[in-house]
């Protein structure tokens, strides 16, 4: 069980306005902004981030922004982010052959040079201690602009938060996201671990 509970979709109409934008997004309202809702102008405020980070400014996908959230939740080891951002990844244009073999973008053909520098800056910002050093930086500026580069640093930070907030709050699972979870992570260990309602 999580540590707070989250409220019913239909709680209010400003809930249930929640929960209709995320089932377009997701297929579901995720139970972490069901419980930020909790405090509205928390929600509020995530959400409006989220609608900033991840809209299309350029050449950095819809796909790609969720492959990066994937490996800086697989980096902190939050397991409900790595299932919701391995489906959003599916529903927003990735590749079968690139969610198929996420866990091996360094090697595989799937991935291109320039999508290698993009999740391995994830990888290295998402650390602690944080690892962008310079050749991150030098492979980054090979294929990508600045903007390009806040885009993706916004989406790594906005994952930085949920990883904090999920993982603390052991947020339950919703079935659509353990089903992606199983499908594309499973066969590498992955699990619902706290996020199964059993934790506290």
């Amino acid at each position: 069980m999580a540590l707070v509970t989250p409220l019913d979709p239909n709680h209010d109409e400003e809930t249930k306005k929640l929960s209709d934008f995320y089932n377009e997004t997701l297929g579901f309202c995720p139970n972490s902004v069901l419980t930020m809702q909790r405090r509205p102008a928390i929600s509020k405020a995530f959400i409006n981030l989220n609608k900033a980070v991840m809209a299309n400014e350029g050449r950095v996908t819809s796909a790609l922004k969720r492959m990066i959230a994937w490996v800086s939740s697989n980096s902190t080891g939050c397991r409900y982010c790595q299932a919701h951002a391995i489906r959003a990844a599916e529903r927003y244009g990735a590749e079968q052959e690139q969610l198929d073999n996420i866990w091996e973008y360094r090697t595989h053909p799937a991935f291109n040079d320039a999508e290698r520098a993009a999740l391995d800056f994830s990888l290295a910002a998402s650390m602690v201690p944080n690892a962008v050093d310079e050749d991150i930086k030098k492979r980054l500026y090979k294929h990508w602009n600045e903007g390009e580069i806040v885009e993706m640093l916004g989406v790594i930070s906005l994952f930085g938060y949920l990883n904090r907030w999920n993982d603390s709050m052991g947020t339950n699972i919703e079935e659509g996201a353990v089903e992606s979870g199983e499908q594309y992570l499973g066969k590498h260990g992955w699990n619902e671990g706290k996020h199964d309602g059993s934790q506290y």
